[in-house]
């Protein structure tokens, strides 16, 4: 049986890197839109982080992770200077980071998918790309080809099988019935709305899959209008 992941080293690591990405980060870099968000600024995901946390400190969990619950989150911090957001975080990230070894693996695993996400976004937005391999990419792509392959074991598509740069992985339940040549970035930003039809169109496939498949819920999540290069 592998070892749990230590989420609270890696949850911190992630933090840092956030918060020495916008550090000294001009006013108009803050209120720079990160794309494929609910039209958050910069300062607005930082926000986002902070609640998450602080949220989980104090038990406020009814309506997790919809919308009436990020935007609550992002509006109590909105016009908080940038240092008062990050040591908010701070605060709240590391009174929960004794908790978290006990936190189901599939909640974990959903709060580290969702952080490295706007990492990504953050990055895109701030023209500062990177962090493209890190123990937060590996928990966030076993969790949500785990939640994809539970969505199309239920639609009854086949198995869709990704070649990465980390081998071979069958998602979906049955034979398989298509195959994808790709990178575990470009998955993770595919199936959360950062790809363009083209995009995913234009990845290497193989057999009948449809690419917008690839969403993890296409209630949520749908392709970008144009195509976002990050």
């Amino acid at each position: 049986m592998s070892e749990r992941p230590q989420f609270a080293d890696i949850y911190r690591e992630l933090r840092t890197r956030v918060a020495e990405l916008v550090q000294g980060r001009s006013a108009d870099e803050l209120d720079q839109t990160t794309p494929a968000t609910p039209a958050w600024r910069v300062r607005d995901v930082l926000a986002h982080f902070a609640g998450v946390c602080d949220d989980i400190a104090h038990g406020r969990l009814e309506g997790v992770g919809t919308d009436d619950w990020t935007d609550a989150q992002v509006m109590k911090r909105r016009d908080w200077p940038v240092e008062q957001v990050l040591a908010d975080w701070q605060e709240h990230a590391e009174a929960i980071a004794p908790q978290m070894a006990s936190f189901p693996e599939i909640a974990v695993g959903q709060m580290l998918f969702d952080a490295w996400t706007h990492e990504q976004d953050l990055r895109g937005a701030l023209t500062a790309g990177g962090e493209r391999e890190s123990d937060a990419l590996d928990i966030a792509y076993e969790w949500a080809t785990d939640r994809l392959g539970e969505r199309l074991a239920a639609e009854g598509v086949g198995t869709l099988v990704v070649e990465s740069e980390a081998g071979e992985k069958p998602i979906g339940a049955g034979d398989p019935t298509s195959r994808l040549q790709t990178n575990r970035f470009d998955v993770l930003r595919a199936a959360t709305g950062r790809r363009s039809r083209a995009q995913m169109q234009a990845m290497t496939w193989e057999g009948s899959f449809e690419p917008e498949q690839l969403l993890l819920n296409s209630a949520i999540f749908t392709p970008t209008a144009a195509d976002l290069v990050d």
